[in-house]
């Protein structure tokens, strides 16, 4: 159900909020459900952590935290105060456990253990030299931020799947126009 093709954790979960731009963006995290689905999907647990109202509705507060101080990193811009708290905040709190059986290792937690986890990850990306490889899709009505870490940094669209065959579809389809015009 959901995609992750920024290159990191915390940039695929912004992007539960797809299209930002648009007078109706699409929503990714509508239920707990969806929330629970979208940390065993990413591989942060391995056990959905059972969200409530209350912890989606810390998931969604941290998600756009997290695209606030992000857009502010790509922008080379101040980090928005409101927004970096909220994010150190959760980047304190405790992390998923991991636990070592007979099958191998096993990631469990709560919505915060988890939100704990991608904040984290984003403190240390924000504040680190990965910030320079941050990148915008070049798709118009795509918003999704990933790290660029492709040889020559030349990288444009977070998926080539769908973003870069959408671009490449249209640009032949105008230039497939315009040779017949």
């Amino acid at each position: 159900m959901h995609a992750f093709p920024c290159g990191t954790l915390f940039l695929d979960f912004v992007g539960t909020l797809r299209a930002r731009r648009n007078a109706e963006p699409t929503e990714m995290l509508a239920s707990p459900q969806a929330l629970d689905d979208w940390f065993v999907e990413s591989g942060t647990m391995d056990a959905a952590p059972g969200a409530d109202r209350a912890g989606l509705a810390a998931a969604v507060s941290l998600r756009e935290s997290l695209y606030s101080v992000t857009a502010a990193a790509l922008a080379k811009e101040p980090l928005p105060a409101d927004a970096l708290a909220e994010v150190n905040r959760h980047a304190a709190g405790l992390p998923v456990q991991v636990q070592l059986g007979e099958e191998g290792a096993r990631r469990t937690g709560s919505v915060s253990q988890g939100l704990a986890v991608l904040a984290r990850e984003a403190v240390e990306i924000l504040g680190g030299a990965e910030a320079d490889l941050l990148r915008e899709c070049s798709r118009p009505e795509c918003t999704q931020t990933y790290l660029d870490h492709s040889r020559g940094r030349r990288r444009e669209w977070c998926a080539m799947e769908t973003c870069g065959n959408r671009v490449k579809a249209a640009a032949y389809r105008a230039r497939r126009r315009n040779e017949k015009s």
